[in-house]
């Protein structure tokens, strides 16, 4: 019995080393002892000093699209602290700035008023077509600016005050209004831009309308032609602002046509900063057409302004009209321009 147990052993022994070189073998046929297995592997101390670098750090696909290939990009960073801060600085103080400087000023100087009253004859200031291509750039462009600054504020201002499904779905349909509405304003613009430009060449007029303060500093009214140097100024603002943002504005909607990730973050950028400004500079001008000055809404409401309008503010283009500038009521009419008041 003794030597049956002694010969089990070794029996029970010998199956037990063959079982255990038979599961090694796979293994060792697998990898062979020669290649370390983590050889070619990124360390981790590499990922951190390049992500301490401004280089992106990258992979390897098999697929078309090399940029899919980029596991960080450090410029990224950047980017979002851009977005989330630094923008809303610049869109807060220069929005909310341009409204306290309006409220202020309103509050000191007041309405421009017409200081000879109305003669009760007018004349044609802008045509209908004008007036046309006028409010369909403004209309875009209100939408275009409310959806633009939800981006920016409204997650931190509106969500909370909605909710986040409310939020949602706003935020979703101005995303949709902001893409569409782009095309017929980046028409507008380029439609006054042809259509105004001849008027809105700076000239000597425009600097001694600007020393005087243009009749809304003081109580001096400078002579000025159809445009004075204030209207120069949102012209050429809204020309090249509207330029800088449609441009930019296609490339995101475009994503990486003929662009990169850092050319897009750069469109980004451009478009924020020139949105944000574009918003204070309309807002200094929507104020003087409305309750900044009186009879000035008529010109771009009816096409025509009461010739004392027209004399007060813009001399020298009345004289243009056919109409001279005395005092006394025996003054011509202007010339075909001039309707009957309504």
């Amino acid at each position: 019995m003794t030597r049956f147990l002694s010969h089990a052993r070794f029996i029970f022994g010998g199956l037990a080393l063959l079982a255990l070189v038979a599961v090694s073998a796979p293994v060792s046929a697998q990898q062979p002892s020669s290649v370390n297995p983590t050889a070619q592997s990124v360390k981790e101390d590499q990922l951190l000093n390049a992500l301490r670098g401004d280089d992106a750090v990258r992979g390897r696909v098999t697929i078309p699209d090399q940029k899919s290939a980029t596991l960080i990009q450090p410029a990224g960073r950047d980017w979002r602290e851009f977005h989330e801060r630094t923008l809303k600085w610049i869109g807060a103080i220069s929005v909310l700035g341009m409204l306290v400087v309006l409220v202020v000023f309103y509050l000191t100087r007041g309405m421009v008023k017409l200081e000879r009253g109305r003669t009760g004859r007018v004349v044609v200031r802008f045509t209908a077509f004008e007036r046309f291509i006028h409010w369909l750039t403004a209309a875009c462009f209100i939408i275009l600016a409310i959806s633009g600054l939800n981006i920016t504020f409204g997650k931190s201002i509106l969500a909370p005050l909605f909710g986040a499904q409310a939020f949602t779905d706003w935020s979703q349909w101005l995303k949709y209004a902001h893409n569409y509405l782009s095309f017929p304003f980046t028409i507008g613009v380029v439609v006054i831009a042809l259509m105004w430009i001849a008027g809105n060449i700076p000239n000597r007029t425009d600097v001694e309308w600007v020393k005087q303060g243009g009749g809304i500093v003081g109580d001096d009214h400078p002579p000025a032609y159809r445009f004075n140097a204030g209207q120069k100024m949102i012209y050429w603002i809204v020309v090249i602002g509207g330029t800088a943002v449609a441009i930019s504005g296609y490339i995101l909607m475009f994503p990486f046509y003929g662009t990169s990730v850092g050319g897009m973050q750069l469109a980004q950028t451009i478009h924020a900063i020139v949105g944000v400004l574009f918003v204070a500079a309309m807002l200094a001008h929507i104020y003087i057409g409305t309750i900044g000055m009186e009879g000035a809404f008529e010109a771009m409401g009816s096409g025509t302004v009461d010739v004392n309008w027209a004399r007060q503010h813009h001399r020298l283009w009345l004289e243009q009209q056919g109409a001279v500038t005395g005092p006394n009521e025996s003054e011509r009419q202007p010339r075909a321009a001039a309707t009957p008041a309504e």
